[in-house]
């Protein structure tokens, strides 16, 4: 396996690389703004991307307040990439302060922002459209209609998810389906060694009804990486979280689960004489339901060390280990349906169990 080795997302027959180049730091402005990059500091990481086979890149209209749109659009102009690469953006936030439909996801300023990402992008069309996140207030079946004018437009190749609720997409998706319309294709979510609890319901359903999961911030906001420590000063190290005043910004907690799983992940990386990050990368991006893990880079040496995570096979004995490691107890309903759980004389058939791996039903002679 290997960043130049592509794999169909979701139900679909586009083909992309493992690790997708997120590019939410391209840029000087707007949020992201304290650890931006410049275009000229961006060049040569997208460049080192594309000459190593990569061909998945990720941004968002919200990113840098635009920057990252219209320095991403220059580069892969300037590199001749556009039919090359799958260029992946989205839309959600408001851009546009005291304009209510300049937010949300609502048919109005959906479209108005596709258009103005075209536009930042330099292109006439875009590979994967995401929905940024759930606003609570549009219907789904308002989003599908949408997304598939947008889809015979031809303005947009793909539409996924990123950051809704399992019910939500479920139900875009069954209402696609249900009325001949163009499929969702993939699902962005945060996902890694600190956060599994997407395994009990969104890699199922994505497994289920043809998306292809893209997990955002697989080293878990960096702490995967080895580069932080715990102390009395709170989080230190070679890192934007170790400076003086930083603000935390993961969806997971750095607490004492978060330091026991990187205290684990440390002892299997140097068993494997490989870095803490491309151990955790690896594990990530070979789990059930993964098209795709979304990872950004401050330097063309971070990306090289990413993308050597595709190098190699991550043993039994050391996925086992983590497994355990960062293993997270069901909730709720879902723990009626483990083993422990069902072991405890509560299942719902006596020996019933899934097919087995090869079996074909008998021909029926009637």
């Amino acid at each position: 396996m290997s960043v130049d080795h592509y794999f169909l997302l979701g139900r679909s027959g586009l083909r992309v690389s493992r690790l997708a180049l997120g590019t939410m730091n391209y840029g000087k402005a707007g949020f992201h703004a304290p650890f931006g990059k410049t275009e000229d500091e961006a060049r040569p990481i997208f460049r080192s991307y594309l000459e190593a086979g990569g061909n998945f890149v990720d941004t968002a209209d919200f990113y840098t307040a635009g920057q990252s749109e219209e320095i991403l659009g220059r580069l892969i102009s300037e590199s001749g990439s556009r039919d090359r690469v799958v260029l992946t953006t989205k839309v959600s936030h408001n851009t546009d302060p005291g304009n209510p439909n300049a937010g949300g996801n609502g048919r109005k300023h959906v479209i108005r922002a596709v258009e103005d990402s075209l536009r930042r992008l330099g292109t006439d069309y875009i590979d994967l459209l995401l929905l940024h996140v759930w606003d609570t207030l549009t219907p789904a079946e308002e989003v599908v209609r949408t997304f598939e004018d947008l889809v015979r437009s031809g303005k947009v190749r793909y539409g996924g998810f990123s950051d809704v609720p399992g019910w939500y997409a479920a139900r875009a998706q069954t209402y696609a389906e249900a009325h001949g319309l163009n499929p969702f294709v993939a699902l962005q979510i945060p996902y890694s060694l600190l956060g599994r609890e997407i395994e009990a319901e969104y890699v199922p359903l994505a497994r289920n009804l043809g998306m292809g999961i893209m997990g955002w911030s697989p080293l878990g906001g960096g702490l995967l990486t080895g580069k932080y420590r715990t102390g009395d000063r709170g989080v230190t190290g070679d890192g934007r979280l170790g400076r003086e005043g930083a603000v935390w910004t993961s969806p997971w907690q750095a607490d004492e689960r978060a330091w026991h799983i990187v205290g684990v992940l440390e002892e299997v990386a140097g068993g494997l004489g490989r870095s803490m990050a491309q151990t955790a990368l690896n594990w990530a991006v070979t789990q059930p339901g993964m098209g795709a893990a979304v990872v950004g880079a401050s330097s063309v040496g971070q990306l090289e060390g990413n993308i050597a995570a595709l190098d190699f096979e991550l043993p039994a004995d050391a996925r086992a280990r983590l497994d355990e490691a960062a293993a997270v107890a069901p909730r709720t309903v879902y723990a009626m349906f483990t083993t422990a759980y069902q072991a405890n004389g509560i299942n719902t058939g006596s020996k019933v169990g899934d097919k087995p791996r090869g079996y074909a039903p008998p021909l029926w002679h009637g």
